[in-house]
C-alpha cells in the first residue's frame, strides 16, 4: 500500500528526494551567482555588450537587448526577438553577469540557427501547459467516476498521460540549456570576451543554473512515476 499509517511513502521515497535536490539547486545558483558577481571582468566588458558580442560573432542581426527588473529574470524571448538582461547582468561586468548574457544570446542563435530541440520546445509549451493543468483533475474526474468502471479508468490513464507531458518538456529542456551554455562559453572563449582565468567564473555560474533543470526533471519523473504507483494499477486492484 502507498500509505504506511497516514505517510504517503511513495512521496517520501520518490518526490521528496527530488524536491530537496531542486530547492538545493536553486540555493545553489544563486549562492554561485553572488559569488562570481564579485568577481569583474578585466576587459569591463558588460552583460550586454557581451551578449551583443555573441549575436554579432554568430552574424545574428535585429536582436535587441533590454533590461528587465528583478534577479536571475533574464530570458531570451522568441515572440519579439529580444534578449532581456537583469538588473544583475545587463550592466555589470562581473563574470556571472556575462556568462548569463552570453547563456541568453545562445538561446536566440538557437532560434536563428533552427536548432532543432528548441523550435520542438516551442511547439509543444501550449499542449505541455494544458496538459498540466488537466492532469489532476482528469485523475479526480476519474476517482469521482470510480463506479462506472472503464469509464473511471479512461479518466485516470489520460490524466496521468497529461501530467507526462510535463516530463517530456523538461526532457526537451535539457539539451537546450546546455547547448546555450555551450555556445555561450565557446562564443566567451573564442571572442576573448574572458581572460582563461575569468572563464571558470562563468563556466561555474552556467553549470549551476544547469543543476536546476536537472533538479526540474527530476521532480516531474518522480511526481510521473508517483502517480503511476498510486493510480496506474487500480484497474488489477479492483
Amino acid at each position: 500500500m502507498p500509505y504506511f499509517y497516514g505517510f504517503d511513502i511513495t512521496y517520501l521515497v520518490l518526490v521528496l528526494p527530488c524536491v530537496i535536490l531542486a530547492m538545493w539547486a536553486s540555493a545553489n545558483v544563486n549562492s554561485t551567482f553572488k559569488k562570481y558577481s564579485r568577481q569583474l571582468s578585466s576587459r569591463s566588458i558588460t552583460g550586454a555588450e557581451a551578449a551583443q558580442r555573441v549575436l554579432f560573432a554568430n552574424g545574428v542581426r535585429g536582436v535587441r537587448i533590454e533590461r528587465v527588473s528583478g534577479n536571475l529574470t533574464d530570458h531570451y524571448d522568441p515572440r519579439t526577438n529580444v534578449i532581456r538582461l537583469s538588473d544583475s547582468v545587463y550592466s555589470a561586468t562581473s563574470t556571472a553577469a556575462i556568462g548569463v548574457a552570453c547563456h541568453e544570446a545562445g538561446h536566440a542563435v538557437q532560434y536563428a540557427q533552427n536548432y532543432a530541440p528548441i523550435k520542438l520546445r516551442a511547439a509543444i509549451i501550449p499542449v505541455t501547459n494544458i496538459g498540466s493543468k488537466l492532469s489532476m483533475p482528469l485523475i479526480l474526474l476519474g476517482l469521482v467516476l470510480s463506479f462506472m468502471g472503464d469509464v473511471s479508468y479512461f479518466f485516470i490513464y489520460l490524466g496521468i498521460a497529461a501530467f507526462g507531458l510535463s516530463l517530456v518538456f523538461q526532457l526537451v529542456t535539457l539539451p537546450v540549456e546546455f547547448n546555450a551554455s555551450r555556445r555561450a562559453m565557446d562564443a566567451i572563449e573564442q571572442s576573448g570576451i574572458l581572460t582563461t582565468e575569468e572563464q571558470v567564473g562563468a563556466r561555474k555560474t552556467l553549470t549551476a543554473a544547469a543543476l536546476t533543470y536537472v533538479a526540474a526533471t527530476a521532480v516531474s519523473l518522480a511526481q510521473l512515476l508517483r502517480l503511476i504507483m498510486l493510480f496506474g494499477g487500480r484497474r488489477r486492484d479492483d
